[in-house]
């Protein structure tokens, strides 16, 4: 650990994800920074990095395996727990959150910040077409959303309190990461390897007014940039920002470039769900390529 009095000592909350793993990457170039990672598979902890493997939703736990973290200046939170509805997603979220604040800041007397990291849904982007650009001032959508309630959160704790927060809303986030399951690329090569091998031509599974809608992506490097400057200049505090690389796209020209990558043909987009038609077609794939086709399995 550095011993000069103007360390800062991060703890990254969902250090093993795209976005986490990314800005634990990022911090360790810089020569002012040491690093607390903590998530529930842990990791192999090196001269800069130290890695806690906790349950998030173990208030218990995190006071046991968190308790001599006193040093940690800046709290960067990214982890995420995945729910079948909208609604199911917010109790575990927001007690996630809840919980390290309320484990961290009894503790860490030289907490300086807090950077939260939301998405694109505080804008209602899982619910449909939303006004853009997308402003951070724009106005909420009708609940439930966790992002929202987080920052709610975060919002009345702060008050009276030394420490500052931020919120960073990238768009899709492009990184790498191993052994992580939310990844967008990952899904769509399982998608056209299993096509392929089905013979059939490459579709475009999602909504029909996202294949042509014009999107935007965020790159997980300069995502972990963004947030270590919002987290450590004084103007950005306790503000929320949009963050995407500028760069624009639709999936009506991305999609036969991907075809053409994997040796395929296209058709006419069809919409339908990756996760219920892949266990599927996994399943059914023993049987020959008939039972795949088979109307009552689609």
């Amino acid at each position: 650990m550095n011993s000069t009095a103007t360390r800062k000592v991060a703890l990254v909350v969902g250090a093993n994800g795209v976005i986490g793993r990314n800005l634990i990457d990022h911090l360790i170039t810089l020569p002012d920074w040491d690093v607390i990672g903590v998530s529930r598979r842990g990791g192999e902890s090196s001269e800069h990095v130290r890695y806690v493997a906790a349950d998030l939703l173990n208030i218990d736990e995190l006071h046991e395996k968190l308790s001599d973290v006193t040093e940690v200046t800046h709290i960067f939170y990214a982890a995420y727990q995945d729910r079948p509805t909208w609604a199911e997603l917010v109790p575990p979220n927001l007690s996630m959150l809840v919980n390290i604040i309320e484990v961290i800041e009894p503790i860490a007397s030289g907490l300086k910040h807090v950077s939260l990291m939301q998405g694109y849904k505080v804008y209602g982007a899982h619910l449909g077409p939303f006004k853009t650009p997308a402003r951070e001032t724009d106005a909420n959508h009708m609940p439930p959303e966790f992002n929202i309630d987080q920052q709610n959160f975060l919002e009345e704790r702060q008050k009276g309190k030394a420490w500052t927060w931020s919120a960073l809303r990238p768009s899709v986030v492009c990184g790498f990461s191993l052994g992580n399951p939310m990844n967008l690329a990952m899904v769509i090569a399982i998608y056209a390897s299993i096509s392929k091998e089905l013979g059939i031509p490459l579709r475009f599974p999602g909504k029909p007014g996202a294949y042509n809608s014009l999107l935007e992506m965020t790159d997980a490097g300069l995502l972990a940039k963004a947030t270590v400057w919002a987290a450590t200049d004084e103007r950005c505090a306790n503000q929320a920002f949009n963050i995407t690389n500028g760069d624009l796209f639709r999936w009506n020209e991305l999609w036969p470039k991907i075809a053409q990558y994997f040796g395929m043909e296209t058709a006419p987009p069809l919409q339908m769900s990756l996760d219920v038609h892949g266990r599927q077609g996994a399943a059914l794939e023993q049987n020959g390529r008939e039972a795949w086709a088979c109307p009552e399995f689609l």
